[in-house]
């Protein structure tokens, strides 16, 4: 004789999300068209200002600011894989993708800076801020594009506002840790001193945390470029939209290219934050 076990509700999460991304668009739709707006036209102004030099200059100015900020062996590898970009005939998606991952960067480090600085000096934020960033950083970067749609459609923009969210948690994390990380004694030594502090903050602590939060940079300059290649499957552009219609077409030969220069993009622009970082240690060092 089998038991009859009463079957359990299933709670309604997905239909409560549905409703509130449906309350939310409703209700705050004139603030993200007006953000949509302002943030397409900022992304089209760069491109079309970068488009509009020509690339074997903009090539020499990347090497020269390599040079400067990161050293020549850097700058050598910045020249050679631009020049290797253009050959290929990817200039113009390689100038999107840029554009898109370091506006991207910047908001996201704008963001997170303060946010990292409240959670390194505020237990009571610590607590709130740590678990939302677990959450973010464990979520699938293919959940971020969903909401991105609704609130400002197809394009560059969702794909900003998706690489955003997706690559902040690094930029927050480890400009808390290295705020935590500076030595006590010249915490203590501030204090003697009678520094206030905001004082305390912007001439002790954040210059020594300064390669800790270089790091963080970096991090979240890798990240911002993995997922604008996955935001090309909503309209995104650039080298990641070269790889998703590769896919399409079955071209694997452009696949691999266009997979090949994100990889050259990649290590441009992270030798180049690692250098810059280590040089920020090396003079904290002294």
């Amino acid at each position: 004789m089998s038991i009859l076990v009463p079957e359990i509700p299933k709670f309604p999460l997905a239909h409560i999300i549905d409703v509130a991304l449906d309350w939310l668009t409703s209700h705050f739709s004139f603030i993200t068209k007006a953000l949509s707006h302002a943030t397409a036209a900022a992304i089209d102004g760069v491109v079309a200002g970068l488009e509009w030099l020509p690339p074997w200059l903009l090539i020499l100015a990347v090497a020269a600011l390599a040079w400067r900020m990161a050293g020549r062996r850097v700058a050598i590898l910045s020249a050679v894989g631009l020049l290797f970009l253009w050959n290929l005939r990817l200039w113009s998606p390689t100038i999107e993708t840029i554009t898109l991952v370091l506006m991207s960067t910047l908001i996201a480090v704008v963001i997170g800076l303060p946010l990292g600085i409240a959670a390194a000096l505020s237990r009571r934020t610590s607590r709130v801020v740590m678990p939302v960033l677990d959450f973010m950083q464990t979520m699938p970067a293919f959940v971020y594009l969903i909401p991105a749609i609704p609130f400002f459609g197809l394009g560059a923009v969702s794909a900003s506002v998706a690489t955003v969210i997706f690559s902040m948690p690094p930029a927050i994390r480890l400009t808390a840790l290295g705020i935590r990380q500076v030595p006590g004694e010249l915490v203590e030594a501030a204090d003697a001193f009678g520094s206030s502090p905001r004082q305390k903050l912007f001439k002790v602590q954040l210059p020594m945390a300064v390669p800790t939060i270089m790091a963080g940079i970096n991090q979240t300059i890798m990240l911002a470029l993995s997922m604008v290649v996955i935001a090309a499957m909503i309209g995104a552009g650039g080298l990641g939209g070269e790889v998703w219609k590769a896919i399409q077409r079955l071209e694997p030969g452009k696949g691999f290219e266009s997979g090949i220069a994100i990889v050259i993009l990649a290590m441009i622009l992270d030798r180049i934050t690692q250098n810059i970082g280590r040089r920020s240690q090396a003079s904290a060092g002294k």
